[in-house]
């Protein structure tokens, strides 16, 4: 019996192992490729250096060498779900956690003002017992409109040099921000941005270009 009992527990230190090894290549190899993606939309004017991995292969911290006159000192960071921990895994996926890229940085004209852009999604749905208008055939017609940009700001005086960035983010449709953070004070500027929507080199050029427009309009050189 107890030989039994050794061999399911090395069997099962080995399945352990085994979930471990596989998994860590797995993150190492998305973040690797996302890495490649940034650094070949630099066009050769920029570098991804300092690998550091922290928390079981779930986060890559990275320094990103730009010769760019609007961003200085800048830093990515990758957090992708703990997939060689099982437990941690299970958790972060029924709390729906998602993969982030964070890039941070100084700027070369900081910005003259604080701002914290956080982007939130509402959806509802009616429930059985909701009234409304039925059709001739019996079913319930509904009215679908698709609103524009909401924002909801805590000043009540919209400084002008904010309108540039807001514009900029309300424009950008293809990707989702988490947030985007503009401080007068290091980092001067940081934004995170959804994993997902990072699958080549073409997307990582057009996030990049978002920031230089971003920091260009933020900067305080400019009002």
């Amino acid at each position: 019996m107890g030989r039994f009992i050794l061999i399911d527990v090395v069997v099962g230190l080995a399945l352990c192992f085994l979930w471990y090894a596989w998994f860590v290549h797995y993150n190492r190899r998305r973040a690797g490729d996302v890495l490649q993606w940034v650094q070949a939309a630099c066009l050769g004017k920029g570098r991804v250096v300092n690998l550091r991995w922290q928390a079981s292969s779930s986060r890559l911290n990275a320094t990103l060498h730009l010769s760019s006159r609007w961003f200085e000192e800048a830093h990515l960071t990758i957090r992708l779900l703990p997939r060689p921990l099982p437990v941690q895994w299970a958790l972060s996926r029924w709390r729906q956690q998602q993969e982030t890229l964070t890039f941070e940085a100084n700027m070369g004209f900081p910005p003259g003002f604080h701002l914290d852009v956080i982007r939130h999604r509402w959806s509802g749905h009616s429930g059985a017992k909701d009234t409304g208008t039925k059709n001739s055939t019996g079913t319930r017609a509904w009215t679908i409109s698709r609103p524009g940009p909401v924002i909801l700001t805590t000043k009540e005086d919209w400084p002008v040099e904010l309108s540039p960035v807001v514009n900029a983010l309300a424009s950008w449709r293809d990707k989702d921000f988490v947030g985007v953070r503009f401080n007068t004070t290091s980092p001067h500027f940081t934004a995170t941005v959804a994993l997902e929507n990072l699958s080549d080199r073409r997307s990582a050029a057009a996030l990049l270009g978002l920031f230089r427009e971003l920091a260009a309009s933020s900067s305080a050189k400019q009002h």
